[in-house]
């Protein structure tokens, strides 16, 4: 049984996260630099078996997508290239830094700690992740 990961891809940095082998709890992995993500990945992958892999797809407000697909796209072509057998969905991102903020704070953390930003990344494809587990639960009702 494979893992799912998810990705909240970024210019600079990208979040990942990963689920455990049932696939019931989404647990932050890392915050990779963005030129290194796709090596991190193949590591990751030849560790680990992945089934599927969740990019956090950016969109506006209006459900319309938001200007950094421009920058998403050729990544997911560099990924589907790189790792051809992980069949890769995307799944709406809207607003995830912003939880990810709001539960640093309600979690107590300092707030120096929260300027963390690759903390962020880590919380948003988390959250990511989570949000995708419970569609599908919901999906198979």
């Amino acid at each position: 049984m494979g893992r799912i990961l998810s990705i909240d891809f970024g210019r600079k940095r990208t979040g990942i996260a990963v689920t455990d082998t049932l696939k019931i709890v989404a647990n932050g992995l890392a915050t990779v630099s963005t030129a290194q993500v796709i090596d991190f990945l193949k590591k990751y992958v030849a560790s680990e078996p992945v089934e599927l892999i969740v990019v956090g797809q950016p969109k506006q407000l209006n459900g319309q997508p938001s200007e950094s697909v421009k920058y998403l796209t050729p990544f997911l072509k560099r990924l589907q290239k790189e790792l051809p057998d992980i069949p890769v969905e995307m799944f709406d991102e809207r607003f995830t830094s912003s939880i990810a903020h709001r539960s640093m704070i309600d979690g107590g953390m300092k707030k120096m700690d929260r300027r963390d930003k690759a903390i962020v990344d880590t919380i948003a494809a988390t959250i990511i992740l989570n949000d995708y587990l419970q569609s599908r639960q919901y999906m198979n009702k």
